[in-house]
């Protein structure tokens, strides 16, 4: 007995509803026209597996991903479709099952309407000629949507899924943002604190303390459908970093800071600012641009100064990131100082290695060892100073630099003061 797994697949481009609840019309076609076929073919339906609104690239299908699942364990030997491309348009998919997988597990496919079956060897050469077709114009497909994105963008229309943290869609316009009153005061809240000169942690503190939810489980509570990896119901330093520097709560709308490698490949990757599209007054601002700017120069100035001590750090502008450019910034991780890209977590970089500040330290200063050991000669410095003639030659240079000494000392503590002072302050 042949036992026959019908595959159906509708992407949202194609989706045709009657109603909202119901199975769209063409997924009912389809479904209709294969379980005719079955029955007119004496085959026994095991089961009928329907993706609706999913791509034909790739193979991330909750009910593809079961119906190779079944092919696998053998609950199945018949995958029968309406035409090849409902099963992928994917050229690697079809290649790696209608060609491959699915003779080592006994398993034929079959569809209708472009008489594509893996019994018939013949017609081997049409099923890949097909499948190159479906990977061009899924090709095509990407690129169109791509531009027809990045005009709406430099348009001034908001393209993303969903809402800022902050904002809301427009119901009379999905392209446009509207202030959400309730989690517009947590954000002015946020950089309130944060221009007062709390830091991140005790800012993490204070909402959590309040009781007030994160932006996952806000969106969660009024109904998104938005979905984060994290369970966390609580704040965490991360999102008020990324709160702090998002330019979207001064009017601005900044859109295509990313994109995908290709319309195969989902991993991000960050786009040349200069290609960005950027839009002023776009939308009502919640922060005023004073606010803003003073909160920037605030983070800024964080990153650089040890905030106990009032000391310059050690690696201040010193180390800079090999992808992008930018310099690396002072970060602490169970007790551990270290360094990375300061753009990692605007998403700008994909660089997100770090470099821990005391085996940096401790690499250098082995440097200068060797370049001591190398070059230092202290018989030679011995000699010299016995030589009072060339003591007295030098005498004067060594006061100099004795004086030069000081007075840097001196600035270099004023420094010191006024960056202690300056935290004091804000404290």
């Amino acid at each position: 007995m042949k036992k026959v797994g019908i595959y159906c697949r509708l992407s949202e481009e194609d989706r045709d509803k009657i109603d909202i609840n119901n199975d769209s019309e063409s997924i009912q076609n389809q479904k209709n026209m294969l379980i005719k076929y079955s029955i007119d073919n004496d085959w026994e339906i095991v089961d009928i597996y329907c993706d609706e609104d999913f791509s034909g690239a790739g193979m991330h299908r909750p009910d593809f991903e079961r119906l190779i699942k079944d092919c696998e364990n053998g609950k199945i030997n018949i995958v029968l479709c309406k035409t090849q491309s409902r099963f992928s348009r994917d050229m690697e998919v079809i290649e790696k099952y209608l060609h491959n997988k699915f003779l080592e597990w006994k398993v034929r496919f079959i569809s209708i309407v472009d008489n594509a079956d893996t019994d018939d060897k013949g017609n081997k050469k049409s099923r890949q000629i097909n499948g190159l077709i479906n990977e061009w114009y899924l090709e095509d497909l990407s690129e169109n949507i791509r531009k027809t994105l990045k005009t709406k963008r430099d348009n001034g229309q908001f393209v993303a899924s969903f809402a800022v943290y902050g904002y809301k869609k427009n119901p009379e316009d999905k392209h446009k943002l509207i202030v959400d009153d309730v989690a517009a005061k947590v954000v002015q809240t946020i950089f309130r604190l944060s221009k007062e000169g709390n830091g991140y942690s005790k800012i993490v503190k204070y909402l959590n303390a309040q009781g007030i939810p994160n932006p996952a489980e806000y969106k969660k509570q009024n109904g998104s459908n938005w979905h984060s990896s994290s369970k966390k119901t609580t704040w965490g330093i991360d999102t008020i970093y990324k709160i702090l520097k998002d330019q979207t709560y001064t009017g601005v709308l900044v859109q295509g800071k990313l994109q995908n490698i290709s319309y195969k490949n989902k991993k991000k990757m960050p786009v040349p600012r200069e290609k960005w599209s950027i839009t002023p007054n776009a939308h009502e601002a919640i922060i005023d641009i004073d606010t803003w700017q003073a909160v920037q120069d605030r983070l800024k100035e964080r990153h650089r100064v040890e905030k106990r001590s009032g000391e310059l750090q050690l690696f201040s502008k010193k180390v800079y990131c090999g992808e992008c450019g930018t310099v690396f910034q002072k970060n602490l991780a169970k007790g551990v100082s270290y360094l990375n890209c300061k753009k990692r977590k605007e998403g700008i970089c994909s660089n997100t290695k770090g470099l821990r500040m005391d085996l940096l330290e401790e690499f250098i200063l082995k440097e200068i060892n060797l370049r001591l050991d190398e070059y230092f000669d202290s018989k030679e410095i011995q000699e010299k100073y016995n030589n009072t003639d060339v003591f007295d030659v030098y005498s004067k240079d060594i006061k100099v630099l004795s004086n030069e000494t000081k007075e840097l000392d001196s600035k270099l503590n004023k420094k010191k003061a006024y960056y202690k002072n300056l935290y004091e302050d804000y404290n």
